[in-house]
């Protein structure tokens, strides 16, 4: 037996005490005598925070998620309150999405944190994950958690942990945090089953205030009113939007949001897709095929947690077109920035933020709307740590990353899919009412503007043990031999966020890159003609992510098709040539 399966078994067994439950002890029993690779991957590490928070698949062991590595996760987190808010009372809120066992995590979350004394809010049933980080900021929190794992496939959950700003921990948080779980390493240093009463239920009451602060950030009322009756198809995809959404876009004024119906049924178990990730055009079938049923102006989900968006809209073909989050991200600033600088509202030191692996084009945006861009490392925590930064100093006006995140306005610190879909189904009125064009007609002279940019996504699986030693490996050898050109253009800068530096490689000069001061495992290639390349590994999921950016001039919107089709050529050669198809 190797040092890897002593360590594993040696884990294993100490979960056959009499602290654990029966169920737990037949389940991990059954697995040391009948499926020792099985074991290996329940046993071999512990689930720690990742840019996601903790998050993996629902089972039995260390690298699991179950009710012991909440508890472990849940006393090491209010450990760590403990010593950062001695002689305080400390208030932590919880909520939770639809999946399965979100909502006795959720409990048992609660049990330990009101067993810890502290004041605990806990809302009545499922609700989005912008609703938590809100809550945490209204109610005056040192912390809060979401129990969900986002879009990820039914067989996960997860735990998102957030500070008293309402973002999820960042570093040096994230690390302290791990050091004091790690300490955890019995069940009878888990408080349970004390102090019941410090636990306040939250209901629909509460939903008013957040579903208030998103109607402030409403800036086309006039528009919202003459087509208040545009039909909206809306899936909450078996998850925590399925009330909110329809709420908030009423409170908007629109009157004609037809929801999906099978999708509206709460189940962690996602019957109606394949994985609930509204990245993925399968995934927004039942939702495109009801918005050609209806014709539709456009057609909206939210993943399980509700802090995602997917954006379907019609283009003059009459044929539905599924944004990338780039897209999304890029209409949604600038439909803001429009409108600000349309309503005055615009002044010097006002800025926006999007993450390095995003598209560029909001950079170029920025610029010519006379506002700062901030670039930030991959995680919503990231632009939440800019807006801390900047508070009381600059207004953020609004951003977002490439995976279908986005916020607007500062009241929330975490990407919220409530307020994307209500400023989204503006936009659409808005243009229609101020421009006679639908809001795909606008992204495209938006590209006129600005630059054709064109984006896409690779990701490489690999899971297990083995997968994650492979994506290592993988990094480490673009580390040492990254390529030297790209479709015939040179590779001019390489940015190793690992090492905060940034190689030019014609003059072979090194310097720190600027505006970051958080390390990431990431790579990043620039070539002589602006495409950008970068690679990294999944903080949340077992692949590792290869992004890619080219950019275009587009000199009308007639040619948008032939210089779409050429930059999606480019993107495939650029792919061949890293033999990834």
């Amino acid at each position: 037996m190797d040092n890897l399966q002593q360590l594993v078994l040696s884990k294993a067994e100490k979960w056959l005490g009499a602290e654990f439950d029966e169920a737990t002890r037949q389940e991990v029993k059954n697995l040391i005598e009948n499926n020792p690779k099985e074991l290996v991957e329940c046993f071999y590490k512990d689930l720690e925070f990742g840019t996601g928070g903790l998050r993996g698949i629902m089972g039995v062991g260390t690298n699991r998620m179950n009710n012991y590595t909440v508890g472990f996760a849940t006393q090491g987190l209010a450990n760590y309150l403990k010593i950062n808010f001695p002689n305080e009372e400390i208030r932590v809120a919880i909520a939770h999405d639809s999946r399965n066992n979100s909502r006795t995590f959720a409990e048992h979350v609660a049990d330990i944190f009101a067993s810890n004394g502290f004041k605990v809010f806990l809302f009545d049933e499922l609700r989005p994950t912008p609703e938590l980080s809100f809550a945490i900021r209204e109610l005056n929190c040192q912390s809060g958690v979401m129990v969900t794992a986002s879009h990820n496939p039914k067989e996960y959950n997860g735990y998102k942990a957030y500070w008293s700003d309402g973002s999820q921990v960042t570093s040096p948080h994230d690390v302290n945090i791990i050091k004091e779980v790690e300490k955890i390493t019995d069940v009878s240093q888990v408080l349970t089953g004390l102090h019941a009463e410090n636990i306040t239920i939250l209901d629909e009451e509460f939903d008013k205030k957040y579903l208030a602060k998103i109607k402030e950030l409403q800036l086309s009322p006039e528009s919202v009113e003459r087509f208040h009756d545009m039909k909206i198809i809306y899936t909450p995809l078996h998850g925590a939007g399925v009330r909110l959404t329809p709420m908030s876009l009423k409170n908007f004024g629109f009157t004609n949001v037809i929801s999906v119906k099978e999708q509206t049924v709460l189940d962690g178990n996602f019957p109606t897709v394949e994985s609930p990730n509204p990245e993925n055009r399968p995934t927004m079938k039942m939702a495109i095929d009801l918005a050609e049923k209806e014709q539709a102006d456009l057609a909206m989900a939210t993943d399980p947690d509700s802090d995602r968006i997917g954006l379907a809209l019609r283009n003059s073909n009459g044929e539905y077109v599924l944004l990338n989050g780039n897209q999304t991200l890029v209409l949604l600033m600038c439909y803001q920035l429009t409108r600000w600088v349309e309503l005055g509202k615009i002044k010097d030191g006002d800025y926006v933020v999007k993450t390095i692996v995003s598209s560029m084009m909001p950079d170029a945006v920025a610029e010519a709307y006379g506002v700062k861009c901030y670039n930030c490392l991959t995680g919503f925590k990231f632009i939440a740590k800019i807006i801390r930064e900047n508070e009381g100093k600059a207004q953020y006006i609004g951003g977002g990353e490439e995976s279908f995140g986005y916020l607007a306005g500062d009241y929330v610190r975490d990407k919220d899919g409530v307020s994307a879909c209500s400023l989204a189904a503006e936009a659409a009125a808005w243009c229609r009412d101020t421009k006679g064009v639908t809001l795909y007609e606008w992204l495209q002279e938006l590209y006129v503007k600005f630059g054709f940019y064109r984006e896409s996504l690779v990701n490489v699986v690999r899971e297990g043990k083995d997968g994650a030693e492979q994506i290592q490996n993988m990094m480490v050898e673009f580390r040492a031999n990254p390529p030297q050109s790209l479709v015939g253009s040179k590779i001019v800068e390489i940015y190793d966020y690992k090492t905060l530096e940034l190689k030019n490689t014609v003059t072979g000069e090194v310097s720190p890159i600027p505006g970051i001061e958080d390390k990431s495992n990431v790579l990043q290639w620039i070539t002589e003609d602006g495409t950008k390349v970068s690679v990294r590994p999944s903080g949340t999921e077992p692949k590792i992510k290869f992004y890619f950016g080219v950019k275009a001039d587009l000199p009308s919107v007639a040619e948008f098709e032939k210089v779409e089709a050429e930059l999606d050529a480019k993107i495939e050669a650029i792919k061949a040539e890293l033999k990834l198809v």
